[in-house]
C-alpha cells in the first residue's frame, strides 16, 4: 500500500494535560489545545491531536456524546470509571467532528482523531438485565454510531482516525484470555461494521490499535483472523519490548496494509536505545515494506486525564526520540 500519505511520526493521541487543567473550563481547554497544536509541530509529528484535553479518559468521546450509559462509582486498577449500557445507544450530535474541524483550522498538519472502539466498548459496558438484550446487540449499535461519525470525520477533512480496542491482542495469544462480554469473533464482527472498506478519499486512513502489549506467544491463524475480520487500513501495534511476539504480530498482517510500530515505552520514563530500536526495525524490513509503516509511542501517554503515565517533559524526550528514529528509517521523506 505504499504512498506518500504514511503519517510516519505517529502518537495514539492522549498527552500529558497542563496542570490544573479541567474539561469543565473550555476556554482553558482551548487555550491548552492551541498549545498542544505548537508543540507537536515543534516536535515535528505528522499528524496533530488535541491531546484529549476536553476528555475525561480515552472513551469518552463516546460515551459522553450519546445516550444509553450510565457513569458508576467503580473503578478499574487504571483509572478508568465503570459505566453500564442500560438502553441501546443513541449519537446526541456529532462526537468529534466539530472540534477536529477546529483544530484543522490550527495546522496544516494532519489531523488525527482517535475513538474507542464499539466492540471495546460494548465489552465493558455491557450487563445482564439491564435493558440491552446482548453485547452483540449493543455493540452493533455503537458501531453505527462510530461509523457515521468516521464519515463526518472524513467528510471535514480529516485523514487519520484510530479505533482503540485494547482487548483485541490477549485474544490472539497460544492461551486467550477473558474476552469479557463480546467473544472473540462477536469484537470482529462488530468493529468490522465500524471500518467498512469503502472507497475512501486519497491518503485516508482508518487504523485499529488492537492493544498496548503483545502476547507472550502469539496465534498465528488467530492473528490472521484479527486482521482479516477487520477491513482497517492501517493497525498500531506494539513493538517497545523487542519480543519475539512483537516480531510475529507484524509479520502476521497482510500485505496491503500499512502499520505503525510502537518503538518507545509510553509508560517508562527511561529511553530507549535507538541502535536496539533499529535492529528491530531492520528485522521488520526482512518481510515488509517500511514504506507501509509509520512509528509511535506504545500508547497514549494519559489515557485517564488524571493519571498520566511520564511526566510532560519525559513525554517530550519519548516524543523527540520517536522523531528521530522515523529520521533513521526514512530520513526527511515525510
Amino acid at each position: 500500500m505504499a504512498d506518500t500519505f504514511n503519517y510516519r511520526i505517529d502518537h495514539h493521541g492522549s498527552l500529558v494535560r497542563p496542570p490544573g487543567l479541567s474539561t469543565a473550563d473550555p476556554e482553558a481547554v482551548d487555550a491548552a489545545v492551541r498549545e498542544a497544536v505548537a508543540y507537536q509541530r515543534k516536535l515535528r509529528s505528522t499528524v496533530v491531536t488535541d491531546g484529549d484535553f476536553p476528555r475525561e479518559d480515552f472513551r469518552s468521546a463516546v460515551l459522553d456524546g450519546v445516550s444509553g450509559f450510565r457513569r458508576t462509582d467503580g473503578a478499574d486498577p487504571d483509572g478508568l470509571v465503570h459505566w453500564v449500557a442500560e438502553a441501546l445507544p443513541k449519537a446526541n450530535g456529532p462526537l468529534l467532528a466539530d472540534r477536529s474541524a477546529q483544530l484543522a483550522d490550527l495546522t496544516v498538519i494532519a489531523v488525527k482523531a482517535t475513538l474507542p472502539s464499539p466492540a471495546y466498548l460494548a465489552a465493558t459496558t455491557f450487563q445482564p438485565g439491564l435493558g440491552v438484550s446482548s453485547a452483540r446487540e449493543l455493540g452493533e449499535a455503537l458501531a453505527e454510531i462510530v461509523l457515521a461519525e468516521i464519515e463526518l470525520l472524513v467528510s471535514k477533512g480529516v485523514r487519520l482516525i484510530q479505533l482503540d480496542n485494547p482487548l483485541l491482542l490477549a485474544q490472539v495469544g497460544t492461551g486467550p484470555a477473558d474476552p469479557g462480554a463480546l467473544s472473540f469473533t462477536d469484537a470482529l464482527a462488530v468493529d468490522a461494521l465500524a471500518v467498512r472498506p469503502d472507497e475512501r478519499p486519497e491518503g485516508v486512513r482508518i487504523g485499529v490499535a488492537p492493544g498496548w502489549s503483545a502476547p507472550a506467544e502469539v496465534d498465528r491463524a488467530r492473528a490472521e483472523q484479527l486482521y482479516a475480520g477487520i477491513g482497517a487500513d492501517r493497525w498500531i501495534l506494539p513493538f517497545d519490548q523487542g519480543t519475539p511476539a512483537e516480531l510475529d504480530l507484524v509479520e502476521a498482517l497482510p500485505d496491503d496494509r500499512d502499520f505503525c510500530l510502537g518503538v518507545v515505552d509510553a509508560t517508562a520514563p527511561e529511553l530507549e536505545d535507538v541502535d536496539a530500536v533499529m535492529s528491530r526495525i531492520d528485522a521488520v524490513g526482512e518481510f515488509k515494506d517500511l514504506e507501509d509503516g509509520a512509528v509511535s509511542p506504545s500508547r497514549g501517554f494519559a489515557d485517564v486525564a488524571s493519571r498520566p503515565f511520564l511526566t510532560a517533559e519525559d513525554q517530550r524526550k519519548k516524543l523527540v526520540l520517536v522523531e528521530t528514529i522515523a529520521r533513521y528509517c526514512w530520513g526527511n521523506e515525510f
